[in-house]
């Protein structure tokens, strides 16, 4: 495998969130009267755009939705950004991939304000020529505006760069930008979501995905 460049999701893919998302959305919808005791239910939020999550699984308006995101923001700036860790192996993983002379990037639909600062906390920022996500506005929150904008700011050849993530927003916006990708089978996408995109790579696991990539 010869991408010279790897943009790698954050959430399921670099670190496991799972605590600190489904925390934070069950805070979110408590603040509009909808309990929920299950937090398994709530991780179907790991992964798409958290407003459109709001939208799309809860039924709210734009401004409700607005509103439960700008809730769970307050409780993920204080306790969920770190209710998390990174990945048995990852940081073997990204230490092999740069001294082979890769250029890694983190690419995320979380804003870029949060993800820079839990990339740092696990000590992974030096790995990273940069860390991308989305404005607190919503802007490049859609996965093929993110890597978009990545390709334009970095100046990359589309031939040259692999997106690396474990849903199916991940591969279709590289699709949508015309490079090549690799799914994850142990973040929170099912296998049938992953394979219906037709990514180039399917790594079961975090030791296949070294086999492959490190060389």
């Amino acid at each position: 495998m010869q991408h010279k460049v790897l943009l790698f999701d954050l959430d399921g893919t670099l670190t496991d969130p799972r605590e600190g998302i489904t925390r934070c959305v069950q805070f979110a919808l408590a603040r509009q009267n909808i309990r929920i005791d299950d937090l398994a239910r709530l991780e179907c939020f790991i992964g798409p755009p958290l407003k459109d999550a709001f939208m799309q699984f809860y039924g709210m308006d734009d401004a409700c939705a607005w509103q439960a995101v700008t809730d769970y923001r307050e409780r993920f700036a204080r306790d969920g950004m770190f209710e998390n860790r990174p990945y048995d192996g990852i940081r073997d993983l990204l230490a092999a991939l740069k001294r082979g002379g890769r250029q890694l990037f983190v690419a995320t639909s979380k804003p870029w304000f949060f993800a820079r600062k839990i990339v740092a906390h696990f000590d992974l920022d030096g790995f990273f020529s940069n860390v991308y996500g989305s404005e607190l506005d919503g802007q490049r929150a859609e996965k093929h505006a993110l890597i978009a904008h990545i390709l334009r700011e970095e100046k990359l050849r589309a031939a040259d760069v692999l997106m690396i993530g474990d849903r199916r927003f991940d591969l279709i916006g590289a699709h949508h930008n015309g490079i090549a990708s690799a799914a994850v089978g142990y973040g929170y996408g099912s296998r049938e979501e992953l394979l219906a995109e037709h990514p180039a790579y399917f790594f079961e696991s975090l030791a296949e995905m070294r086999r492959m990539l490190v060389v």
